[in-house]
């Protein structure tokens, strides 16, 4: 919302600048009149202007910066929002796991192991406590027995306790959305 905003104004600024060069004769016109005044007043202009560039320059980006907060690392694509040991999950499937497969939450895109964004969404249960059960008990055995299937070989113990356990998770969560 802040970065349309600062998007929004910075076209304001760039359309009011127009039209003080418009109304002003043009960059001629605009030179003359800012010559032709005072010093106090030019060094006026100078202050505005420097002050409307800090502004520009750094309050928006803080205002950005702030607006985001880290808010990114706590959701994922569908508006799931992840727990401390799913967002943990998160980093160590990047690190471990996004150089074989393909996840859209963790913007993993591997082509040797399977696309779990297809394999674990097809994995169900009666009730969607059940589903996410079932998804987890998959995954924390491929991650502890590995597979050798189809065109790669998933070793067998890549990550373990309770870093599998993060991992399983949020793969089970976001896998699908």
């Amino acid at each position: 919302m802040v970065a349309a905003i600062a998007f929004l104004l910075g076209f304001i600024v760039i359309g009011l600048a127009v039209l003080f060069f418009a109304f002003g004769g043009g960059p001629r016109g605009a030179r003359e009149q800012l010559h032709s005044q005072s010093r106090g007043a030019s060094r006026a202009i100078v202050i505005i202007i420097g002050l409307f560039a800090v502004v520009i320059g750094i309050g928006v980006p803080a205002l950005v910066m702030a607006a985001n907060n880290n808010s990114e690392a706590k959701e994922a694509p569908g508006g799931v929002n992840l727990t401390n040991a799913q967002q943990h999950g998160r980093i160590l499937f990047a690190k471990n796991c996004n150089t074989c497969h393909t996840l859209k939450a963790a913007h993993g895109a591997g082509k040797v192991g399977p696309n779990l964004d297809v394999l674990i969404a097809g994995i169900n249960g009666s009730s969607p406590q059940d589903t996410i059960k079932n998804r987890i008990t998959f995954i924390e055995d491929a991650i502890k027995n590995g597979r050798a299937r189809g065109s790669g070989q998933m070793p067998a113990e890549l990550l373990d306790g309770q870093d599998a356990q993060d991992v399983a998770n949020f793969v089970a969560t976001v896998a699908g959305r």
